[in-house]
């Protein structure tokens, strides 16, 4: 019910009350919404509600951490706004290191900061976050576009644009000569240090000594291709193969993102360093090449009208051997090559394109198919397994998700309801990283190799580091975000992302960050889904049965655990690099994932195969 203003003017306050009552009684989450207003807890920051307050500013008359108030205070008259720094004292711990009060931190008049003094490298945030807002129930089901559907043609068609083109056997005898250049390279020990010699002649003297390397690998295992090339030592004449060698390795990379990690940063900085101005005029050429994808490659041999071919479904479809026999499973792979086949003659032009590079292009999406199911799968069933063993209006005793700050290292503080949600939404945005990797891999690409801006060797706590700005990323990450915020209905803690500073400095580390994602949640998939049968051994059963009650009570254990301290703004030593922003829910998981050695059920990880989070090289 609404009043105009002479009738709120002139109005009985008691007829006022009783309305408001009623309105209140017909719309109870508006009273729930007021509820939650109420009971924000005054230490903490205004805008995410999940990190501790730092800074008052008198202008706006509210509360914020160094992290929401660096970006909402970056730019115009906020700028100016005069602040006062909170004195917080950390609260009064026991001889286990649990909180003993919560004491509200106070702010001293005579603690007035300058505006000027925030560190305002902050990275922008991607969306808005919307505190103190009724939770809403689970987020709405992904509507995938149907493989027989109309629409699945345009799709295909935009997604190949940034699917990379398979390696020939050709390709890979180059990557195996690019492999070994790189692994022999000194590249960053000598380029990115600080020296008084000039950078350039440093980078000009790696990238040919790589150039030299790559010449003599050749020359060792075909003498005659070898004479051809580099009988007169000019590198600029053989630019073209040079540029194509490097693509290679950039391309095989983004398909196999478990391979190359000691060498794929070299590789990169060797591309960015040679398209500098000052560097391509003493080299002649620089090494970078457009990755060639599924699309490009058509695209150049007039042959788009195969992605929008019906027959393409059954070509590129994944072949799953669960549930099935194997008669079945033979048919469909007769199917499938059938398939190919067809597509093969049929798109077939004599000087134009063959039929292997058809297939060729029909692998490269069936990959990508396999790229989603091993990458975007463990989030999603991670996602069923909390919606599965967990409601968050029904709380048990023994499993509930709640934190507090100064607990087991926690940096949030969260009931079992906000936590749920705030899991939940974190585990969306992850689902949605992983099935748009590629188009971010391509947009990183682009940011690194870029001519547009120059980065800085800058120490960020790790060492010296290559920062520079993200701008194509970052406007990806805005979209990504904003998808994930629509799905989950309402947004809990901070939508910060760290791109271009300190925390992530540049492209190439936004990358190798979310590619943790699969290596840290396949193990743990893997791992609930084999308990069952490992409890199959009565030994084995009676174990489970004394330590942890039951089978499913050991997989609530897990789950327990790993939703709590994976997302609890842990794993940094400050709220910078972790707490509740997009980037640090991330390093919450790493945290998790490093202390997976001390916890209780380590013994049924192992038994359960489990090897480590980081492949062959242990946990």
């Amino acid at each position: 019910m609404k009043l105009e203003l002479g009738q709120v003017l002139v109005a009985d306050p008691e007829l006022l009350a009783q309305q408001e009552e009623q309105l209140a009684a017909e719309n109870p989450e508006i009273e729930s919404e007021r509820d939650d207003e109420m009971n924000t807890d005054d230490k903490h920051c205004i805008e995410c509600g999940d990190q501790p307050a730092e800074l008052f500013c008198n202008a706006c008359e509210e509360q914020f951490c160094l992290v929401c108030f660096g970006y909402l205070h970056r730019t115009g008259k906020r700028k100016d706004h005069p602040i006062k720094k909170i004195d917080y004292e950390p609260p009064e711990t026991n001889e286990n290191g649990e909180v003993r009060s919560n004491d509200v931190p106070v702010a001293p008049d005579n603690a007035s900061v300058s505006n000027m003094d925030i560190d305002e490298q902050s990275s922008p945030p991607s969306g808005v976050a919307t505190p103190n807002t009724t939770l809403s129930m689970a987020p709405e089901p992904i509507i995938i576009v149907s493989q027989g559907s109309a629409s699945f043609g345009s799709w295909l068609l935009q997604r190949t644009k940034y699917i990379p083109l398979r390696l020939t056997q050709g390709e890979r005898k180059l990557l195996r000569l690019l492999e070994a250049a790189l692994n022999v390279s000194e590249y960053t020990d000598k380029v990115d240090v600080l020296a008084y010699s000039s950078k350039a002649k440093r980078i000009i003297g790696q990238l040919q000594e790589i150039c030299s390397i790559l010449a003599g690998l050749v020359v060792a295992t075909d003498m005659k291709l070898g004479q051809e090339m580099f009988e007169d030592k000019d590198f600029a004449r053989n630019a073209k193969w040079f540029k194509k060698i490097f693509e290679i390795g950039r391309r095989y990379k983004i398909m196999n993102p478990q391979k190359m990690r000691d060498s794929f940063g070299k590789l990169m900085y060797m591309v960015m360093d040679s398209r500098l101005p000052e560097v391509q005029e003493v080299m002649e050429f620089d090494l970078f090449m457009p990755i060639l994808t599924v699309y490009s490659f058509l695209e150049s041999k007039d042959c788009l009208a195969l992605l929008e071919d019906n027959l393409i479904v059954q070509a590129t479809a994944e072949i799953y051997p669960d549930h099935k026999k194997r008669s079945q499973i033979q048919a469909e792979i007769k199917q499938k090559e059938k398939a190919i086949e067809t597509l093969a003659r049929r798109y077939y032009k004599p000087g134009v394109i063959a039929q292997d590079d058809i297939r060729q292009c029909l692998y490269s999406i069936g990959d990508n198919h396999s790229y989603l199911r091993s990458n975007k799968n463990p989030v999603e069933k991670i996602q069923k397994y909390l919606q599965q063993y967990f409601h968050p209006e029904k709380i048990e005793a023994e499993y509930t998700l709640a934190i507090s700050y100064g607990r087991g290292g926690a940096r949030l503080s969260h009931n079992h309801e906000k936590q749920y949600y705030y899991v939940n939404q974190s585990l969306t945005l992850w689902s949605i990283i992983m099935n748009d990797m590629f188009m971010l891999w391509s947009l990183a690409d682009q940011d690194l190799l870029s001519t547009n801006g120059r980065y800085r060797l800058l120490d960020t706590g790790q060492g010296l580091n290559r920062v520079q700005s993200c701008p194509a990323v970052s406007r990806a990450m805005q979209g990504v975000i904003s998808t994930a915020q629509k799905r989950a209905k309402s947004w809990i803690g901070s939508s910060v992302v760290h791109l271009g500073d300190r925390s992530v400095p540049n492209a190439w580390f936004f990358l190798d960050k979310y590619l943790q994602v699969p290596q840290i949640l396949n193990p743990l998939e893997s791992v609930i889904g084999n308990i069952d049968v490992v409890a199959r051994d009565p030994f084995v059963y009676d174990w489970i049965k004394s330590q942890f009650g039951s089978v499913e009570d050991l997989k609530k254990t897990i789950l327990c655990d790993f939703f709590q301290h994976a997302f609890d703004g842990s794993g940094a030593d400050n709220f910078q690099e972790a707490g509740s922003c997009i980037d640090g829910r991330l390093t919450s998981a790493w945290n998790w994932a490093n202390s997976i050695s001390k916890k209780p059920y380590l013994k049924i990880f192992l038994l359960c195969g489990f090897t480590g989070f980081n492949g062959t090289e242990g946990f």
